[in-house]
């Protein structure tokens, strides 16, 4: 009876590991979370200022956003949130030690990305062509520079995606050493998150 009360009044203590489940882990390089969130702040600043001069423009950026091409807008956004399901598929595949279908996975992933600026570039042209400047109006530098700042970073961000299906064409992502291509994908992932915010404040929202 006395060990039982014993028991009662203080209980054994449970092990962390068994009462917390396993520890949570910030996928790829911390570094690669403060510049995402760095990158989220500036293009933050740039929608809160498009938004402001929006609401003291109103009439302006409707007239002149109807102009944009919502069909190649819509085609990119498919293309990009394409392209982060298949580096997603990539990321599982190397950590089931698959390198070589990760490598496939990317190479897609990258194929949509490239299809994104190609699109782009026409939509470019098209707009240059037809006198579009930055000097045209609010909106048009609004949508040069916000466009344009995110066209960089995809940009960098299928440089990365090459990186990336090299190593994984090499083996050298797997269970155990997913860092690298977890960092890429956190990467590739924030840039299509931008893209999803910008399409619709640009070329959408009235």
């Amino acid at each position: 009876m006395n060990t039982c009360a014993q028991t009662l009044v203080n209980p054994p203590a449970i092990p962390a590991a068994a009462s917390d489940g396993p520890a949570r882990r910030l996928p790829g390089d911390l570094a690669i979370w403060f510049f995402i969130l760095a990158e989220l702040l500036a293009f933050g600043a740039f929608f809160l200022a498009y938004a402001f001069s929006r609401a003291n423009n109103v009439e302006l950026f409707n007239e002149q956003q109807l102009a944009l091409d919502r069909n190649s807008g819509a085609l990119n956004t498919i293309l990009l949130l394409t392209s982060s399901y298949l580096v997603v598929r990539a990321v599982q595949a190397a950590e089931a030690g698959q390198s070589r279908r990760a490598a496939n996975w990317i190479a897609g992933g990258f194929a949509c990305g490239a299809g994104f600026v190609v699109v782009k570039l026409f939509e470019y042209v098209a707009k240059f062509a037809a006198g579009v400047s930055l000097s045209s109006s609010t909106f048009h530098m609004f949508y040069l520079v916000l466009t344009f700042f995110h066209f960089m970073h995809v940009i960098l961000g299928l440089v990365i995606l090459a990186a990336l299906w090299n190593g994984a064409r090499k083996g050298r992502y797997g269970p155990g050493s997913m860092n690298g291509i977890e960092t890429g994908a956190a990467y590739w992932h924030m840039v299509d998150l931008v893209w999803l915010i910008l399409f619709p404040l640009v070329y959408v929202m009235r």
